[in-house]
């Protein structure tokens, strides 16, 4: 009587009970199966019985039948290990995308602002923090209207439109006419 090597199953560590199936993989390879073990059974020497026979396919059919299911089982893993991989890899593209339509600014250098004070040659000076040029003769204008500036705190306004500038005491009338207060005559410059 020849002997037949039974296959050894090596038990897979991501079918769902692996225990399992390492000890009926080790349960087989003590006692050989299979078709040819059947064959061998029906031998002239031993013609076995319907009974062993039906036995026999029976855990052949058993065999099979978890073989398919592991099959089947992988199958699904690696669906599902793809779907994974594939969403992670969209995700990195839609993030790379993203960093590529808003990128971070590095190095950013504001732009150059005026000095606080600008000073000309002939005596003349801007402060660019309030907008005033202050001329040589110690007269004001407001850089972002052109007209002559007055301090607010030294202006008394008139009902009749006219105000009193008391820094340099000159009383402006409601139609532009200026009158020195000290000397009571009309500035005509």
């Amino acid at each position: 009587m020849s002997m037949a090597i039974a296959s050894v199953n090596a038990a897979s560590a991501t079918a769902p009970n692996w225990l399992r199936e390492a000890q009926q993989s080790i349960a087989d390879s003590a006692s050989p199966g299979g078709l040819l073990d059947t064959l061998q059974d029906a031998t002239a020497d031993n013609p076995g019985s319907i009974r062993t026979f039906l036995a026999k396919s029976q855990n052949n059919m058993n065999a099979f039948a978890q073989i398919a299911q592991s099959s089947q089982s992988a199958a699904g893993a690696l669906a599902s290990q793809m779907s994974a991989a594939a969403n992670q890899k969209l995700r990195e593209e839609r993030i790379a995308l993203a960093q590529k339509m808003n990128p971070q600014q590095t190095n950013y250098t504001p732009p150059a602002e005026l000095d606080p004070v600008v000073y000309f040659e002939d005596g003349t000076m801007i402060d660019t923090a309030n907008n005033i040029m202050t001329l040589v003769s110690g007269k004001q204008i407001d850089t972002i209207t052109g007209l002559e500036y007055h301090e607010p705190g030294s202006l008394i306004s008139m009902a009749n439109g006219a105000y009193l500038d008391t820094k340099n005491n000159i009383l402006t009338m409601g139609d532009g006419t200026k009158i020195d207060t000290v000397t009571g005559l009309k500035i005509t410059v």
